[in-house]
């Protein structure tokens, strides 16, 4: 694939990112569709995107980028002091307290350390796509591990669990508070339930491309359905789909669970990320520095007891910085299964995000977006 067959802008001086983008493009074949968009001081610098059906308004499955969104609806609560980091989560959710649950802080919920990454039984996809459903089983559950010991992805339930807290406190779903918090306030092409009059704009998610090589690779690392990494990716529950599939069920995408049912543009992640750290139209940023800071501290480095690997969590994000070394210290964001990424770099005014419909080989996915993170800033740079 050639630089031609990629289409949109970028703003001069950012031909790199434009050049970088069509390399990893052709190093995967003809016929992916992949969005990418990056800000720098509030400004759109970059708004790309190739393949055979994409557009710039297409929308993509995000995954687990969706955390991202709801943890920045978390941070403005905290920012507003309806929330406190420092408190226990069954302060504000008494049920929670089941099972010696009851001492875990919500920064330790946040970073990965409930314990709690699935039930004993697993879910069906309808329960699985309904946060509050989810969320009551979880309270009952005792946890795989002693609470704030210890770290592992909670998956495919997290922001319901963070979600059930905001929940809580505000009288409303992470899913009623993303239109008025953010959607609406940056005209962002940004859904947790996608309407049903924006469907067909929608691109299915696609397989991974197989070789013999991913595949070996790929079985060397599967684990058994009753494994704390199979359950917490469901695997053990008979009514499971393969984690890319889930974009494309009916019920994942109208309901948009918070943790990885999120539908939108790479154009408008990037959006929201530039707001959460630049002045955007005219006003504040949405995160103080001081927000923007504690969100990106490191809470917990270590062995990842899901993932079996190391792992550092920030308060319900990425610390970016540590995945990518072109980025400035403190940078935040959330990645989504598949490829995708959203992030800001408040040291830089940089915010990122890249989509794609066909599910990536794991291995490959933070290598191609520390390319196109350092032809960024080859070009901020060189601007400078």
């Amino acid at each position: 694939m050639t630089g031609q067959n990629v289409q949109g802008t970028v703003a001069a001086g950012f031909e790199p990112v434009r050049e970088e983008f069509a390399a990893i493009l052709a190093a995967e074949g003809a016929g992916l569709d992949a969005q990418v968009a990056a800000y720098h001081q509030g400004e759109l610098v970059v708004d790309l995107w190739a393949g055979p059906e994409t557009t710039r308004d297409s929308l993509l499955g995000i995954y687990s980028a969706s955390k991202g969104v709801t943890h920045l609806i978390v941070a403005l609560l905290v920012q507003d002091g309806v929330l406190d980091l420092d408190q226990r989560v069954s302060h504000y959710w008494p049920e929670f307290a089941a099972e010696g649950k009851g001492d875990l802080l919500l920064r330790q919920l946040l970073s990965h350390q409930a314990g709690l990454v699935g039930t004993d039984a697993g879910f069906s996809m309808a329960e699985l796509a309904d946060d509050q459903l989810v969320a009551g089983r979880l309270a009952a559950q005792a946890p795989f591990w002693r609470p704030g010991t210890a770290s592992g992805y909670h998956a495919l339930v997290m922001a319901a669990l963070s979600g059930e807290v905001v929940r809580r406190v505000t009288g409303q779903r992470v899913q009623d508070l993303l239109g008025p918090l953010l959607r609406d306030r940056y005209q962002l092409d940004l859904h947790f339930g996608l309407p049903a009059s924006e469907d067909h704009r929608f691109l299915s998610a696609q397989p991974m491309a197989v070789t013999p090589e991913r595949l070996r690779a790929l079985a060397a690392t599967v684990t058994a359905p009753g494994s704390l990494s199979g359950i917490a990716f469901n695997r053990h529950h008979p009514d499971n789909h393969e984690v890319w599939e889930l974009p494309n069920l009916p019920v994942i995408r109208s309901q948009g669970p918070a943790s990885f049912g999120g539908v939108g543009t790479a154009r408008a992640l990037a959006r929201l990320y530039s707001a959460a750290i630049s002045p955007t139209d005219g006003a504040a940023p949405l995160l103080t520095p001081a927000t923007a800071a504690a969100f990106a501290q490191v809470q917990y480095a270590g062995w990842d007891l899901v993932l079996r690997q190391h792992k550092a969590w920030a308060v319900g994000f990425h610390p970016s910085s540590e995945l990518y070394p072109s980025l400035g210290a403190g940078a935040f964001g959330h990645s989504g299964a598949g490829g995708q990424q959203a992030l800001a770099d408040p040291r830089n005014q940089l915010s990122y995000a890249f989509l794609r419909r066909r599910f990536l080989y794991p291995p490959q996915a933070d290598a191609d977006h520390d390319r196109m993170l350092r032809a960024l800033h080859t070009a901020l740079n060189a601007a400078h």
